[in-house]
C-alpha cells in the first residue's frame, strides 16, 4: 500500500528491510527512486533528527558514478528518510550468496569501483564507516566491466553517523559490523578515512575467498583478532595482490593506501587477472564450528541422519531491530579492555587451507589427536596389565620352585 513520504514522494512497494529502515520503491517529482525509511523509534529521537538536519548539505552534494546519490532528506512528523537514487539490480550480498567467492578478476574491478567512490567521499570530509557487501549495489542495467562485473555503487552513506549519537552509544560501545571493523574502532578510536579501507580490504578478500580474514564464532573473539591476528595468506592468489591486501589490512592505519591509490592500484592488476578462476580454498573453522563438526563426525559414525549446517545469527544495529539478513549485521558492542585484547585471542586464528586439508591446531584436528591418545593410552594399560600378569605367574614359579620337595633345588644348603 502506497504512503505519502513529504509532501513530494511517495513510498509503493517494500524493496527491503534492514536493521535501520526499510526501503521503499517510491515515486518523486523526477521520476522513481528508492526511499530508506528509517525505523520509528531513531525519527523520534530529537538529537538525531538534529544530526540528520546537519548532513543534509554534504550528503546532497556528494555525487560520483560510484555512489548511490542521495536527492533529498525528508523530515516530516514521525518520517525520516534518506531518498535516493534507484539503482536496477542486486546487492554483493546477494551475488555472494549465490556464487560463494568471484574470479579475481570480477572482484578487483567490483573493489575498485567501490575505492573510486570511497576516494570521492573522503576528499568531501565523509568517513562511510559500513563499508560491506550488503551495501554495495550492482549496476545490473549497464554494461559489463572486467570479468564480466557490474558497476559497483556505494550505498548507505551517513546512517552509521547518525545512528552513533552520544545518546545512543556511549564512549564504552561501537558501532559497525564485527568482520568489517577496522582494529582502531575496537580499540575506542574515532574512525577516520582508514577504516573505509580495512574495510573494503575485507571486503576484497571475502569476495576471493568466501569467508572473511577475522570473521567467525562470537562477536567478541572477532573483535579481538582484528586487533592481535594476522591475516594468513590464501592459497593461489597473485602475490602483488596479496602485498596490496595486507597493506590495506595492516593494523596501523597510517600503513594503509588512501582510496584513489588503491583503485588505481587494483586497476593495474586486473590485466594479469584475466582468466583466472575462483581461489579453491575451503572455509577455516572457528572454535564452536568446529566442535560442531566433530559432533556431526561422531552421529554420522553412529549411524545418525545428517542435520543442515546452522549459520550464526545476526546481531542488529538497533537493541529489539530486526535484522536484514542471516549474517552479522550492524552491532552496538563493549570495547573490550586492554587485557582482552591482549590475552583473549590466542588459539583464534582463522587459517585458510586446500580444499580437504585441516588446519593444524584447530579444534576438529585436536578431537582427532584426543581421541588417539585415548586409545594409545587404553593400550599402555592393557600392555601393563599383560606384563603384571606375566611378572606374577613368573614370581609364582618361582616361589613354588623353591619349596617344592624333590625339585632338585633347596632353598639352603
Amino acid at each position: 500500500m502506497a504512503r505519502k513520504i513529504g509532501s513530494r514522494y511517495s513510498a509503493n512497494q517494500i524493496l527491503g528491510r534492514g536493521s535501520a529502515g526499510t526501503v521503499w520503491l517510491g515515486e518523486g517529482p523526477e521520476g522513481p527512486v528508492a526511499i530508506k525509511l528509517l525505523r520509528e523509534d531513531l525519527s523520534s529521537d530529537q538529537e538525531l533528527v538534529g544530526r540528520f538536519v546537519q548532513e543534509r548539505t554534504a550528503l546532497l552534494g556528494l555525487e560520483h558514478p560510484n555512489i548511490v546519490s542521495v536527492r533529498d532528506l525528508v523530515v516530516d512528523g514521525n518520517d525520516l528518510a534518506l531518498v535516493m537514487d534507484l539503482v536496477r539490480g542486486t546487492d554483493l550480498r546477494t551475488r555472494l550468496d549465490r556464487e560463494r567467492r568471484l574470479a579475481p578478476e570480477a572482484a578487483v574491478a567490483i573493489v575498485a569501483d567501490v575505492a573510486d567512490g570511497l576516494a570521492a567521499a573522503h576528499a568531501a570530509g565523509i568517513v562511510h564507516r559500513d563499508v560491506k557487501p550488503e551495501n554495495v549495489l550492482l549496476d545490473m542495467q549497464g554494461p559489463l566491466g572486467p570479468g564480466g562485473s557490474h558497476r559497483a555503487l556505494l550505498t548507505d552513506f551517513g546512517v552509521a553517523k547518525l545512528i552513533d549519537t552520544p545518546r545512543r552509544t556511549k564512549a564504552t560501545k561501537i558501532i559497525g559490523t564485527p568482520d568489517y571493523l577496522a582494529p582502531e574502532i575496537v580499540e575506542g578510536l574515532p574512525p577516520r578515512a582508514a577504516v573505509d579501507i580495512y574495510a573494503l580490504a575485507t571486503v576484497l578478500y571475502e569476495l576471493l575467498a568466501g569467508f572473511t580474514p577475522f570473521g567467525g564464532g562470537h562477536p567478541g573473539a572477532v573483535l579481538r583478532r582484528h586487533v592481535t591476528e594476522t591475516v594468513v595468506p590464501l592459497p593461489g592468489i597473485p602475490e602483488e595482490l596479496w602485498a596490496l591486501l595486507v597493506q590495506c589490512l595492516a593494523k596501523a592505519p597510517a600503513s594503509r593506501l588512501r582510496a584513489s591509490e588503491l583503485a588505481a592500484r587494483l586497476r593495474e592488476q586486473l590485466p594479469s587477472l584475466a582468466g583466472l578462476p575462483p581461489l579453491d580454498v575451503d572455509e577455516p573453522e572457528d572454535e564452536e564450528t568446529a566442535e560442531a563438526a566433530d559432533a556431526a563426525e561422531e552421529r554420522e559414525a553412529a549411524g545418525a541422519p545428517e542435520r543442515a549446517r546452522v549459520r550464526r545469527g545476526a546481531v542488529p544495529l538497533v537493541p529489539g531491530a530486526k535484522t536484514d539478513s542471516n549474517r552479522d549485521t550492524h552491532t552496538s558492542m563493549r570495547v573490550p579492555a586492554a587485557d582482552e585484547l591482549a590475552g583473549g585471542a590466542r588459539g583464534t586464528a582463522r587459517v585458510p587451507r586446500a580444499p580437504g586439508a585441516r588446519r593444524p591446531g584447530s579444534a576438529r584436528n585436536r578431537g582427532v589427536t584426543r581421541r588417539r591418545r585415548a586409545v594409545v593410552a587404553v593400550a599402555t594399560v592393557a600392555l601393563a596389565a599383560v606384563l603384571g600378569v606375566g611378572a606374577w605367574w613368573a614370581t609364582s614359579d618361582s616361589s613354588d620352585a623353591e619349596t617344592t620337595p624333590g625339585s632338585g633345588h633347596s632353598a639352603s644348603p
